[in-house]
């Protein structure tokens, strides 16, 4: 049986969530911001969303972007943001790394971290040495305790370096997980983690720790795949001298095999559920039973009747199954409740309004004699996409297994993107041309056929576009299934 959690006495409940801006809005995102949000709302306290945008070779505003959308589009609304602001910003890890870097140097002069100076060859062959050895760290802390003198030196010389924090080298840390009891780690398997990088910004384990002290928040709330790292943030807290707040480690959403949910088995974009016509409130019911129950068991429920019953006490920690049969079948029972006029309007909302009927109509007027032409010739924008079978998707004079490689190379490309506009789907698929090596008619083919399930269609550029990039990304995720050798 789960204890209850315990809340502070002295101040608010605050709890947040922290998503990284580098790729498309994530449903465990959602998941975690709807127990944070539900926990806040019950206890009357205040749900805050931090942006943790310090890895500037992937963060992106049109991620952050995304992200305030799709969390917006389910009601997962936030009290304090980059956005909305507060009390306790910037809400921008980016714009916090003053901040960082005085912290990190208290811990130098506290003698908790140190300058490390390995290079990436060093680093290399530290990774070479720990895998022949069978250690479970790679680091070998050549850089732990050199000469004060001598740092000097190097920082003198310009040398780039990094900032590791000093960890214990015997005993062990542990933690309370208010979900699971007692968690601990030897401290011979924990490393001297990066604190911060030679790039002058901080790691998620030191801004995680510092932003979460500073905008005092009360209640960690997390995937579980957090909890080996959770040690090294409870020895950040105890040489900053701070109170670690409670920990809550939520079980990993999981496919039907109960690998951990990924987009090379499941769609997992915010966007792609917005795209097919999930209703918001259907999905965050469904996220809402992710290893939670009402008292009654009853399987739909709104927000408002999970805030109303809301405890940790009935959560269970088994990897909750994301099954899509078991959200088509609740989004069902959503739509079959909606009256008539409410229908109307949800399908207008979704792809059937005016403005995109008009983007739609120009692309097929040539391919139609009569309107009633219109809804065939649409099926393949308007309806839902059959997987295409294996011999339309491999070219001729292709193999399976070119076909699938291709296909990745493609895939990989488009996860990547962006910038969803004709002109730049265009540039993204001639690159792909140069990186497969293939013929731009065989590559650009494969790839009309594993979006729209036909070979003759109209201009390919402008048919992604307009099917947007979560149903393209999907459709091409499932020609790669079919492709697969």
């Amino acid at each position: 049986m789960i204890p209850p959690i315990p809340l502070p006495t002295d101040r608010p409940v605050r709890v947040r969530i922290a998503p990284s801006p580098t790729g498309d809005p994530h449903v465990g995102t959602a998941y975690v911001a709807l127990f944070n949000k539900a926990f806040a709302a019950s206890n009357g306290g205040r749900f805050v969303l931090r942006i943790e945008d310090t890895d500037q070779t992937r963060s992106t505003r049109a991620s952050e972007e995304a992200i305030y959308k799709s969390l917006g589009w389910l009601g997962l609304t936030w009290h304090e943001g980059p956005d909305v602001g507060g009390d306790y910003g910037p809400y921008r890890q980016s714009e916090r790394t003053e901040i960082y870097r005085e912290h990190a140097d208290k811990l130098l002069a506290a003698g908790r971290a140190y300058r490390c100076f390995a290079t990436a060859e060093e680093l290399a062959e530290m990774r070479k040495s720990a895998k022949s050895e069978g250690r479970s760290t790679s680091y070998d802390r050549r850089y732990r305790d050199l000469p004060s003198a001598e740092v000097e030196r190097r920082l003198a010389a310009g040398e780039p370096h990094v900032i590791r924090f000093k960890a214990p080298l015997d005993g062990v840390t542990a933690f309370n997980d208010a979900l699971r009891g007692e968690v601990s780690i030897d401290n011979s398997q924990m490393d001297d983690q990066v604190l911060m990088k030679s790039d002058g910004f901080p790691t998620y384990h030191l801004a995680n720790v510092v932003d979460d002290h500073l905008m005092e928040i009360t209640h960690v709330i997390r995937a579980e795949e957090w909890i080996p790292s959770t040690p090294k943030h409870v020895r950040l807290y105890e040489a900053f001298g701070w109170q670690p707040p409670v920990f809550i480690h939520l079980p990993l959403l999981r496919n039907a095999d109960k690998s951990k949910i990924s987009k090379r088995k499941n769609p997992v974009s915010l966007e792609f559920y917005e795209a097919v016509g999930i209703l918001p409130e259907a999905l965050v019911n469904f996220l809402g039973r992710m290893g939670w129950s009402m008292p009654d068991e009853r399987e739909k429920f709104s927000y408002d009747d999970m805030v109303a019953e809301f405890s940790f006490q009935r959560m269970a920690l088994g990897g909750p199954v994301f099954d899509l049969e078991k959200l088509d079948w609740l989004n069902g029972l959503y739509i079959r409740e909606l009256g008539d006029d409410a229908l109307v309007e949800r399908l207008q909302s979704w792809l059937l309004s005016s403005g995109y009927l008009a983007r739609v109509a120009p692309l097929l007027r040539e391919r139609i004699s009569r309107l009633e032409d219109f809804v065939p010739q649409a099926s393949f924008i308007l309806g839902r996409a059959e997987a295409t079978p294996l011999e339309l998707l491999i070219p001729k004079k292709k193999e399976r297994v070119e076909a699938y490689r291709a296909m990745k190379i493609v895939v990989e490309a488009v996860d990547a993107c962006r910038d969803w506009r004709n002109e730049s789907i265009e540039a993204l698929l001639r690159a792909q041309v140069e990186a497969t090596e293939w013929k731009l008619r065989d590559l650009f083919m494969m790839v009309r056929v594993a979006v729209t399930g036909q070979k003759a269609t109209p201009g390919l550029f402008g048919t992604m576009e307009l099917l947007g990039k979560a149903r393209c990304q999907a459709r091409l995720r499932q020609a790669l299934l079919t492709l697969r050798p």
